[in-house]
């Protein structure tokens, strides 16, 4: 999934100030560049603030909306908010107006918001657990807007691909406790590109590489090498390849050598015998990694994880056939940057046919 983050701020760097109205600081030209960014996105999220003190919509032009359905898409994104006090009015507008689903992450049950969003209780609430349930639920491009602690929790979490800072150069706040944007979380040195958009000066900061170039060849690969997994009543055929540092790669599928090895052990295996460092590198897995064994000792997140793998690349979320697995979910809780390419799913969910779910 894409994640981009986006902010208006003023010269002094804050985000709003502490008028009970909203302080006004993109102009129509920025506005409208905004309003582009949204209707490329399936997914924004705002943080509960936000939705207690502008009272946001986060609704689409009407003429953007019959553009998405002319291109097979919702009209409305999927508008989701954080809270962790679970205080949320069931009559602010992101709950009442217009179409689509709502979608709350939130450390508690939310009585007040039955019949106007879907809850999801998590304690504690991370970027982690947002990016990996709404990617389990096929959003592929999320866009966030903020306040303040959202953008903090998404950049210290390193879980954003872009950041799009637009600042007036004229206007100031001159208060400390406005909320401000976090700069003191963003990446020092991370490239980023200026223009200026009506009054505004807009940098866009590429905050993670794209591997997309890279990652598919060898995530395909790790697909063909499932198909040698000679099909079983209680595992998937699952393929797996490795890429170390220095460009070595090694590769396994499902028992290979052993019944009750998976791909991610069997390629892991032939790399530990060659005594190849695995610190930073990048396994291809067809299928989401195991977060629970039955027939082994540990996981293979969490061999990933002991063993200081840097990225893991997988094509399909493992389905809830055996147990509920969350190995995407502890990979990057554990700070590894996980990045899925579901148009090669239902591949792999056709290679693994012999199994329901």
């Amino acid at each position: 999934m894409k994640i981009h983050l986006s902010a208006a701020v003023t010269a002094d760097g804050a985000l709003d100030d502490r008028s009970p109205e909203r302080l006004r600081i993109s102009d129509a030209a920025d506005w409208a560049a905004v309003e582009a960014l949204r209707a490329r996105c399936d997914a924004i999220l705002v943080g509960a603030g936000t939705v207690r003190h502008d009272n946001p919509r986060l609704c689409l032009p009407e003429e953007v909306r019959q553009q998405r359905l002319r291109e097979g898409r919702t009209p409305d994104l999927l508008r989701v908010t954080v809270t962790r006090t679970g205080n949320l009015d069931p009559a602010a507008r992101i709950f009442t107006w217009g179409t689509g689903a709502r979608l709350v992450f939130a450390e508690g049950p939310l009585p007040q918001l039955d019949g106007r969003a879907e809850v999801i209780v998590a304690r504690p609430v991370t970027a982690a657990g947002i990016v990996t349930e709404l990617e389990k639920r096929g959003v592929g491009t999320l866009l966030v807007e903020g306040g303040a602690e959202v953008l903090r929790m998404f950049l210290q979490e390193k879980a954003a691909d872009t950041l799009r800072l637009a600042m007036h150069p004229s206007l100031h706040v001159d208060d400390a406790a406005a909320p401000h944007f976090p700069f003191d979380a963003l990446p020092a040195g991370v490239p980023c590109i200026e223009e200026q958009v009506g009054v505004m000066r807009v940098r866009h900061y590429e905050l993670r590489a794209d591997h997309r170039a890279e990652d598919l060849p060898l995530l395909r690969r790790a697909v063909e090498l499932s198909r040698r997994c000679i099909p079983c009543a209680t595992s998937y055929r699952v393929g797996a390849v490795i890429q170390t540092c220095d460009g070595a790669l090694f590769e396994g599928y499902t028992h290979e050598t052993s019944p009750t090895h998976h791909a991610e052990q069997e390629a892991i295996a032939k790399a530990v015998a060659a005594g190849a460092d695995l610190r930073g590198a990048t396994i291809y897995s067809s299928m989401e990694p195991c977060s629970k064994r039955s027939s082994e000792p540990e996981s293979c997140s969490a061999l990933i994880r002991r063993l200081g793998f840097a990225r893991v690349v997988f094509a399909l979320y493992e389905p809830d056939c055996f147990v509920s697995c969350r190995g995407a979910l502890d990979l990057r809780e554990a700070g590894i940057e996980v990045a899925v390419y579901p148009e090669l799913g239902p591949e792999v969910r056709a290679i693994n046919g012999h199994l329901k779910g």
